[in-house]
Protein backbone atom coordinates (compact mmCIF):
# COMPACT_ATOMS: atom_id res chain seq x y z
CA UNK A 1 0.00 0.00 0.00
CA UNK A 2 2.99 2.18 0.61
CA UNK A 3 1.16 5.12 2.12
CA UNK A 4 4.56 6.64 2.67
CA UNK A 5 5.12 9.89 4.47
CA UNK A 6 8.00 12.36 4.29
CA UNK A 7 10.67 11.36 6.76
CA UNK A 8 11.10 13.20 10.05
CA UNK A 9 14.82 14.18 10.35
CA UNK A 10 15.14 12.75 13.88
CA UNK A 11 13.66 9.44 12.76
CA UNK A 12 15.92 9.35 9.71
CA UNK A 13 18.97 9.89 11.90
CA UNK A 14 18.12 6.83 13.97
CA UNK A 15 17.30 4.69 10.97
CA UNK A 16 20.46 5.76 9.13
CA UNK A 17 22.51 4.26 11.95
CA UNK A 18 20.75 0.96 11.30
CA UNK A 19 21.37 1.39 7.57
CA UNK A 20 25.09 1.86 8.18
CA UNK A 21 25.28 -1.34 10.21
CA UNK A 22 23.47 -3.21 7.48
CA UNK A 23 25.82 -1.92 4.79
CA UNK A 24 28.78 -3.50 6.57
CA UNK A 25 27.16 -6.91 6.49
CA UNK A 26 27.32 -9.56 3.81
CA UNK A 27 24.32 -9.84 1.47
CA UNK A 28 21.48 -12.05 2.62
CA UNK A 29 21.42 -15.64 1.45
CA UNK A 30 18.51 -16.44 -0.88
CA UNK A 31 15.63 -18.06 1.02
CA UNK A 32 15.16 -21.79 0.57
CA UNK A 33 13.04 -22.59 -2.45
CA UNK A 34 13.84 -19.40 -4.31
CA UNK A 35 14.22 -19.87 -8.07
CA UNK A 36 17.79 -19.08 -9.14
CA UNK A 37 18.35 -15.66 -10.63
CA UNK A 38 20.49 -15.57 -13.79
CA UNK A 39 23.97 -15.16 -12.34
CA UNK A 40 26.53 -12.61 -13.46
CA UNK A 41 24.06 -9.98 -14.63
CA UNK A 42 23.96 -6.38 -13.49
CA UNK A 43 21.32 -3.98 -12.22
CA UNK A 44 21.02 -0.28 -11.55
CA UNK A 45 19.12 0.65 -8.40
CA UNK A 46 17.73 4.17 -8.12
CA UNK A 47 16.84 4.76 -4.48
CA UNK A 48 19.24 2.24 -2.90
CA UNK A 49 19.31 4.22 0.35
CA UNK A 50 15.57 3.69 0.75
CA UNK A 51 13.77 0.70 2.15
CA UNK A 52 12.66 -1.19 -0.94
CA UNK A 53 15.59 -0.11 -3.12
CA UNK A 54 18.09 -1.30 -0.54
CA UNK A 55 16.25 -4.57 0.07
CA UNK A 56 16.13 -5.43 -3.64
CA UNK A 57 19.78 -4.47 -4.09
CA UNK A 58 20.86 -6.82 -1.30
CA UNK A 59 18.74 -9.67 -2.65
CA UNK A 60 20.27 -9.26 -6.11
CA UNK A 61 23.77 -9.18 -4.63
CA UNK A 62 23.04 -12.40 -2.76
CA UNK A 63 22.21 -14.02 -6.10
CA UNK A 64 25.54 -13.00 -7.60
CA UNK A 65 24.43 -9.94 -9.53
CA UNK A 66 26.55 -6.84 -9.91
CA UNK A 67 24.63 -3.85 -8.57
CA UNK A 68 25.21 -0.17 -9.25
CA UNK A 69 23.44 2.58 -7.32
CA UNK A 70 23.16 6.24 -8.22
CA UNK A 71 23.71 8.77 -5.43
CA UNK A 72 24.27 12.51 -5.43
CA UNK A 73 27.01 12.28 -2.78
CA UNK A 74 28.47 8.75 -2.77
CA UNK A 75 31.82 9.65 -1.21
CA UNK A 76 32.28 7.83 2.06
CA UNK A 77 29.17 5.66 1.72
CA UNK A 78 29.79 2.03 2.57
CA UNK A 79 28.86 -0.52 -0.10
CA UNK A 80 25.86 -2.76 0.43
CA UNK A 81 28.04 -5.78 -0.24
CA UNK A 82 30.46 -7.38 -2.69
CA UNK A 83 29.90 -6.56 -6.36
CA UNK A 84 28.24 -3.29 -5.34
CA UNK A 85 29.31 0.18 -6.42
CA UNK A 86 28.03 3.68 -5.75
CA UNK A 87 27.99 5.98 -8.77
CA UNK A 88 27.92 9.75 -8.48
CA UNK A 89 24.86 11.16 -10.18
CA UNK A 90 21.32 12.43 -9.91
CA UNK A 91 18.16 10.64 -11.07
CA UNK A 92 16.95 14.03 -12.33
CA UNK A 93 19.83 14.24 -14.82
CA UNK A 94 19.23 12.07 -17.85
CA UNK A 95 22.90 11.82 -18.79
CA UNK A 96 23.73 10.53 -15.30
CA UNK A 97 21.09 7.81 -15.51
CA UNK A 98 22.07 6.84 -19.06
CA UNK A 99 25.70 6.50 -18.03
CA UNK A 100 24.90 4.49 -14.89
CA UNK A 101 22.54 2.13 -16.75
CA UNK A 102 25.05 1.19 -19.43
CA UNK A 103 25.09 -2.60 -19.77
CA UNK A 104 22.50 -3.39 -17.07
CA UNK A 105 19.69 -5.92 -17.44
CA UNK A 106 17.47 -4.38 -14.77
CA UNK A 107 16.66 -0.88 -13.53
CA UNK A 108 15.00 -0.75 -10.11
CA UNK A 109 13.14 2.58 -10.02
CA UNK A 110 12.66 3.02 -6.27
CA UNK A 111 13.64 6.68 -6.07
CA UNK A 112 11.55 9.49 -4.58
CA UNK A 113 12.32 13.20 -4.15
CA UNK A 114 14.27 13.91 -0.94
CA UNK A 115 11.77 14.56 1.83
CA UNK A 116 9.00 14.22 -0.78
CA UNK A 117 9.51 17.87 -1.71
CA UNK A 118 8.39 19.08 -5.16
CA UNK A 119 6.71 15.74 -5.80
CA UNK A 120 4.77 17.16 -8.75
CA UNK A 121 7.91 18.54 -10.39
CA UNK A 122 10.37 15.68 -9.91
CA UNK A 123 8.64 12.30 -9.98
CA UNK A 124 7.68 12.17 -13.66
CA UNK A 125 11.00 13.48 -15.07
CA UNK A 126 12.86 10.83 -13.06
CA UNK A 127 10.70 8.10 -14.61
CA UNK A 128 11.26 9.56 -18.07
CA UNK A 129 15.00 9.31 -17.46
CA UNK A 130 14.72 5.67 -16.40
CA UNK A 131 12.66 4.89 -19.49
CA UNK A 132 15.27 6.54 -21.71
CA UNK A 133 18.02 4.53 -20.01
CA UNK A 134 16.09 1.27 -20.35
CA UNK A 135 15.46 1.96 -24.02
CA UNK A 136 19.20 2.33 -24.61
CA UNK A 137 20.37 -0.58 -22.44
CA UNK A 138 17.52 -3.03 -23.10
CA UNK A 139 16.85 -3.36 -19.38
CA UNK A 140 13.50 -4.06 -17.75
CA UNK A 141 12.29 -1.40 -15.31
CA UNK A 142 10.94 -2.55 -11.94
CA UNK A 143 8.65 -0.07 -10.17
CA UNK A 144 7.30 -0.61 -6.63
CA UNK A 145 3.63 0.37 -6.88
CA UNK A 146 1.35 2.05 -4.36
CA UNK A 147 -2.32 2.05 -3.48
CA UNK A 148 -2.45 5.83 -4.06
CA UNK A 149 -3.59 5.01 -7.59
CA UNK A 150 -7.00 3.79 -6.46
CA UNK A 151 -10.10 5.44 -5.12
CA UNK A 152 -12.94 4.05 -2.98
CA UNK A 153 -14.86 2.97 -6.08
CA UNK A 154 -12.69 -0.17 -6.26
CA UNK A 155 -12.34 -0.84 -2.52
CA UNK A 156 -12.13 -3.15 -0.63
CA UNK A 157 -10.66 -5.85 -2.94
CA UNK A 158 -8.39 -4.47 -5.65
CA UNK A 159 -7.36 -6.57 -8.63
CA UNK A 160 -4.39 -5.71 -10.83
CA UNK A 161 -6.66 -4.45 -13.60
CA UNK A 162 -8.93 -2.33 -11.38
CA UNK A 163 -9.73 1.17 -12.61
CA UNK A 164 -7.38 3.82 -11.26
CA UNK A 165 -9.36 6.86 -10.08
CA UNK A 166 -7.24 8.40 -7.31
CA UNK A 167 -8.48 10.88 -4.71
CA UNK A 168 -5.24 12.79 -4.21
CA UNK A 169 -2.77 14.83 -6.24
CA UNK A 170 -0.04 12.36 -5.40
CA UNK A 171 -2.26 9.51 -6.56
CA UNK A 172 -2.85 11.21 -9.91
CA UNK A 173 0.91 11.52 -10.39
CA UNK A 174 1.38 7.83 -9.58
CA UNK A 175 -1.24 6.95 -12.19
CA UNK A 176 0.62 9.00 -14.79
CA UNK A 177 3.90 7.38 -13.73
CA UNK A 178 2.51 3.93 -14.49
CA UNK A 179 0.82 5.14 -17.68
CA UNK A 180 4.17 6.28 -19.04
CA UNK A 181 5.72 2.94 -18.20
CA UNK A 182 2.88 1.13 -19.97
CA UNK A 183 3.21 3.33 -23.05
CA UNK A 184 6.95 2.67 -23.10
CA UNK A 185 6.27 -1.09 -23.17
CA UNK A 186 4.52 -0.64 -26.51
CA UNK A 187 7.79 0.88 -27.72
CA UNK A 188 9.99 -1.98 -26.55
CA UNK A 189 10.76 -0.93 -22.96
CA UNK A 190 9.72 -3.74 -20.62
CA UNK A 191 8.21 -2.83 -17.27
CA UNK A 192 7.28 -4.65 -14.06
CA UNK A 193 5.11 -3.17 -11.31
CA UNK A 194 4.87 -4.93 -7.93
CA UNK A 195 2.30 -3.31 -5.66
CA UNK A 196 2.17 -4.05 -1.94
CA UNK A 197 0.77 -2.87 1.39
CA UNK A 198 2.32 -0.43 3.84
CA UNK A 199 6.02 -1.18 4.11
CA UNK A 200 7.82 -2.13 7.30
CA UNK A 201 11.25 -3.62 7.85
CA UNK A 202 14.62 -3.21 9.59
CA UNK A 203 16.16 0.24 9.19
CA UNK A 204 13.33 1.60 7.02
CA UNK A 205 12.31 5.00 8.36
CA UNK A 206 10.06 6.48 5.71
CA UNK A 207 6.79 4.62 6.31
CA UNK A 208 3.73 4.44 8.54
CA UNK A 209 5.24 1.79 10.81
CA UNK A 210 8.23 3.90 11.86
CA UNK A 211 6.52 7.30 11.73
CA UNK A 212 3.08 6.43 12.99
CA UNK A 213 3.09 3.28 15.13
CA UNK A 214 6.45 3.58 16.92
CA UNK A 215 9.20 6.04 17.81
CA UNK A 216 12.57 4.71 16.61
CA UNK A 217 15.64 4.86 18.80
CA UNK A 218 14.03 4.08 22.15
CA UNK A 219 12.34 1.12 23.86
CA UNK A 220 8.61 1.18 23.25
CA UNK A 221 6.13 2.31 25.83
CA UNK A 222 3.24 3.11 23.49
CA UNK A 223 2.13 1.83 20.08
CA UNK A 224 -0.09 4.29 18.19
CA UNK A 225 -2.61 2.53 15.97
CA UNK A 226 -3.72 4.66 12.97
CA UNK A 227 -6.51 2.20 12.19
CA UNK A 228 -9.60 1.25 14.08
CA UNK A 229 -11.11 -2.03 15.18
CA UNK A 230 -13.01 -3.79 12.45
CA UNK A 231 -11.25 -2.05 9.53
CA UNK A 232 -8.73 -4.30 7.79
CA UNK A 233 -5.35 -3.02 6.68
CA UNK A 234 -2.54 -4.46 4.57
CA UNK A 235 1.17 -4.53 5.44
CA UNK A 236 4.23 -5.61 3.48
CA UNK A 237 7.54 -6.74 4.99
CA UNK A 238 10.36 -5.30 2.90
CA UNK A 239 12.45 -8.50 2.59
CA UNK A 240 9.31 -10.30 1.36
CA UNK A 241 8.69 -7.59 -1.25
CA UNK A 242 12.30 -7.81 -2.41
CA UNK A 243 12.09 -11.59 -2.62
CA UNK A 244 8.87 -11.39 -4.64
CA UNK A 245 10.43 -8.95 -7.09
CA UNK A 246 13.48 -11.17 -7.50
CA UNK A 247 11.39 -14.30 -8.04
CA UNK A 248 9.59 -12.49 -10.83
CA UNK A 249 12.88 -11.31 -12.30
CA UNK A 250 14.04 -14.92 -12.26
CA UNK A 251 11.26 -15.78 -14.75
CA UNK A 252 11.61 -12.53 -16.65
CA UNK A 253 11.22 -14.16 -20.07
CA UNK A 254 7.79 -15.48 -19.08
CA UNK A 255 6.44 -12.07 -18.12
CA UNK A 256 4.49 -9.72 -20.35
CA UNK A 257 6.39 -6.69 -21.59
CA UNK A 258 4.25 -4.67 -19.19
CA UNK A 259 3.55 -6.86 -16.15
CA UNK A 260 1.68 -5.91 -12.97
CA UNK A 261 1.32 -7.91 -9.77
CA UNK A 262 -0.18 -7.29 -6.35
CA UNK A 263 1.08 -8.78 -3.09
CA UNK A 264 -1.12 -9.81 -0.20
CA UNK A 265 1.60 -9.46 2.44
CA UNK A 266 0.24 -9.42 5.98
CA UNK A 267 -3.47 -8.74 6.10
CA UNK A 268 -4.61 -7.31 9.43
CA UNK A 269 -8.24 -8.37 9.15
CA UNK A 270 -9.63 -6.41 12.09
CA UNK A 271 -7.20 -3.47 12.13
CA UNK A 272 -5.72 -4.33 15.53
CA UNK A 273 -3.42 -7.29 14.93
CA UNK A 274 -0.33 -5.35 13.80
CA UNK A 275 -0.39 -2.93 16.74
CA UNK A 276 -1.03 -5.79 19.17
CA UNK A 277 1.84 -7.81 17.71
CA UNK A 278 4.22 -4.85 18.03
CA UNK A 279 3.25 -4.40 21.68
CA UNK A 280 3.55 -8.14 22.36
CA UNK A 281 7.01 -8.43 20.78
CA UNK A 282 8.32 -5.32 22.56
CA UNK A 283 7.03 -6.47 25.93
CA UNK A 284 8.41 -9.97 25.39
CA UNK A 285 11.87 -8.55 24.66
CA UNK A 286 12.00 -7.09 28.16
CA UNK A 287 10.51 -3.71 27.43
CA UNK A 288 7.91 -3.91 30.17
CA UNK A 289 4.28 -3.05 29.64
CA UNK A 290 3.52 -1.56 26.23
CA UNK A 291 0.20 0.19 25.70
CA UNK A 292 -1.72 0.40 22.43
CA UNK A 293 -3.48 3.71 21.85
CA UNK A 294 -5.33 5.25 18.91
CA UNK A 295 -3.25 7.61 16.80
CA UNK A 296 -4.38 11.17 17.65
CA UNK A 297 -5.66 12.15 14.22
CA UNK A 298 -7.06 15.38 15.63
CA UNK A 299 -3.52 16.45 16.50
CA UNK A 300 -2.36 15.72 12.97
CA UNK A 301 -5.21 17.84 11.65
CA UNK A 302 -4.25 20.80 13.82
CA UNK A 303 -0.54 20.58 12.99
CA UNK A 304 -0.86 19.66 9.30
CA UNK A 305 -0.77 23.25 7.97
CA UNK A 306 2.60 23.77 9.64
CA UNK A 307 4.31 20.34 9.40
CA UNK A 308 4.63 18.80 5.92
CA UNK A 309 5.08 15.28 7.30
CA UNK A 310 1.81 15.46 9.23
CA UNK A 311 0.04 17.02 6.29
CA UNK A 312 0.99 14.04 4.10
CA UNK A 313 -0.10 11.59 6.79
CA UNK A 314 -3.43 13.36 7.21
CA UNK A 315 -4.07 13.23 3.46
CA UNK A 316 -3.90 9.42 3.52
CA UNK A 317 -6.36 8.95 6.36
CA UNK A 318 -9.00 7.63 3.97
CA UNK A 319 -6.88 4.48 3.56
CA UNK A 320 -7.33 3.74 7.26
CA UNK A 321 -11.08 4.38 7.45
CA UNK A 322 -12.16 1.50 5.24
CA UNK A 323 -10.74 -1.92 4.34
CA UNK A 324 -8.31 -1.78 1.39
CA UNK A 325 -6.83 -5.08 0.20
CA UNK A 326 -4.77 -5.79 -2.90
CA UNK A 327 -5.56 -9.16 -4.49
CA UNK A 328 -2.53 -11.37 -5.20
CA UNK A 329 -4.42 -13.77 -7.45
CA UNK A 330 -2.27 -13.09 -10.51
CA UNK A 331 0.92 -13.39 -8.48
CA UNK A 332 -0.14 -16.82 -7.22
CA UNK A 333 -0.97 -17.92 -10.75
CA UNK A 334 2.56 -17.08 -11.84
CA UNK A 335 4.69 -17.93 -8.79
CA UNK A 336 2.50 -20.52 -7.07
CA UNK A 337 3.13 -18.97 -3.66
CA UNK A 338 3.96 -15.58 -2.17
CA UNK A 339 7.01 -15.13 0.09
CA UNK A 340 5.76 -14.34 3.59
CA UNK A 341 7.86 -14.10 6.74
CA UNK A 342 5.84 -14.93 9.89
CA UNK A 343 4.45 -11.68 11.28
CA UNK A 344 5.96 -11.91 14.76
CA UNK A 345 9.42 -12.63 13.32
CA UNK A 346 9.10 -9.74 10.85
CA UNK A 347 7.97 -7.33 13.56
CA UNK A 348 10.76 -8.38 15.92
CA UNK A 349 13.43 -7.87 13.25
CA UNK A 350 11.92 -4.50 12.34
CA UNK A 351 11.79 -3.25 15.93
CA UNK A 352 15.36 -4.40 16.52
CA UNK A 353 16.52 -2.58 13.40
CA UNK A 354 14.74 0.60 14.46
CA UNK A 355 16.27 0.54 17.94
CA UNK A 356 12.92 -0.05 19.63
CA UNK A 357 13.96 -3.03 21.75
CA UNK A 358 15.95 -2.71 24.99
CA UNK A 359 19.70 -3.42 24.69
CA UNK A 360 19.43 -6.72 26.52
CA UNK A 361 16.60 -7.84 24.25
CA UNK A 362 18.28 -7.31 20.89
CA UNK A 363 19.77 -10.69 20.21
CA UNK A 364 18.44 -10.51 16.66
CA UNK A 365 20.91 -7.98 15.26
CA UNK A 366 22.62 -10.69 13.23
CA UNK A 367 19.25 -11.94 12.02
CA UNK A 368 18.36 -8.42 10.90
CA UNK A 369 21.52 -8.18 8.84
CA UNK A 370 21.18 -11.68 7.41
CA UNK A 371 17.65 -11.22 6.12
CA UNK A 372 17.71 -7.98 4.13
CA UNK A 373 18.83 -4.61 5.37
CA UNK A 374 17.78 -1.55 3.34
Amino acid sequence: MNTTTPANPAILSTANAAHDACRQAAPASPPAGSPPLPAGRSALVLGATGGIGGAVARRLLAAGWRVKALHRSPAGRAPLGPNFSWIAGDAMRRDDVLRAADGVALIVHAVNPPGYRDWDKLVLPMMDNSIAAARRSGARIVLPGTVYNYGPDVFPDIGVDAAQRPLTRKGAIRVELERRLELAAADGVRGLIVRAGDFFGPGAANNWFSQGLVKPGRPLRVVNNPGRAGVGHQWAYLPDVAETICRLVAIEQRLDDFARFHMDGHWDADGTRMAATVAHVAAGAGGGRVAVKPLPWWLLTLAAPFVPTLREMREMRYLWRQPVRLSNRRLLEVLGAEPRTPLEQAVRTTLDGLGCLPPDGTALAASMRDQACP
